[in-house]
């Protein structure tokens, strides 16, 4: 490999985000469970959500409007204006929640840097993201930030066009083989799989990779026995 520039995700690749979207979920159903049973209130804010992702984009800002759409929906527009204060009230909640690393990404990102340029390559929206990475102290490490509204071919695409480099020499590392690996691999990048233990539905593909520009590593610290 003739790796010039390594990629990051962010979320639940560099620090904890599915496991709070989770619990903020979980209040959301518990709130309106008097109209659906939970699973079935889970089913339709993700389909809303999806439905939405065109309009607003990936992010918690999107996230608080489609769980405010579910709750008119699902009540017949009988919802409380104080039931709509508390969802706000959860989206807040969730954006201020704290920023946890997870484990060995300094040391994987100080040892890399060594030899790499490392950028983050994150979807979501621009403000919220910013703010993550502000709280989490890693931007030192990092040539180059870009916060992207998707994760498609075309936009890894511009991503290494504006780095100046070729495909081949970059490299993706993330948890979704759907927005990380998938579409690095298709236009002839590297991509490693370190993946978390859980993952928006959304994001998840049931796929088998078989590609010589793959790898998958159980623990980020492993990505270090393959670059470092």
């Amino acid at each position: 490999m003739n790796i010039k520039v390594i990629a990051f995700d962010a979320d639940d690749t560099l620090w904890v985000n599915e496991p709070y979207f989770q619990n903020t979920e979980k209040k959301f159903c518990t709130l309106m469970e008097e109209f659906l049973p939970q699973h079935t209130l889970s089913r339709e804010l993700l389909k809303i959500e999806i439905e939405n992702l065109a309009l607003y984009g990936y992010g918690i800002k999107g996230y608080i409007l489609s769980m405010i759409e579910t709750a008119l929906k699902v009540s017949d527009n009988t919802i409380s204006i104080t039931a709509i204060e508390k969802i706000i009230g959860f989206g807040k909640e969730l954006l201020n929640e704290p920023i946890e690393l997870l484990d060995d990404v300094e040391k994987v990102l100080a040892t890399l840097q060594k030899k790499y340029r490392i950028v983050v390559a994150t979807k979501g929206d621009l403000l919220d993201q910013e703010r993550k990475l502000r709280k989490s102290d890693l931007s030192h490490y990092f040539h180059h930030i870009e916060i992207m509204s998707d994760k498609g071919e075309d936009d890894y695409k511009k991503l290494i066009k504006h780095l100046d480099i070729r495909p081949d020499e970059f490299m993706m590392i993330g948890n979704s083989l759907k927005s990380d690996i998938i579409p690095v691999l298709n236009i002839g990048g590297h991509a490693i799989h370190v993946p978390y233990h859980t993952t928006w539905a959304h994001e998840q593909v049931e796929t088998t990779l078989d590609h010589i520009n793959f790898r998958h590593v159980e623990h980020l610290k492993m990505v270090l026995e393959l670059l470092g």
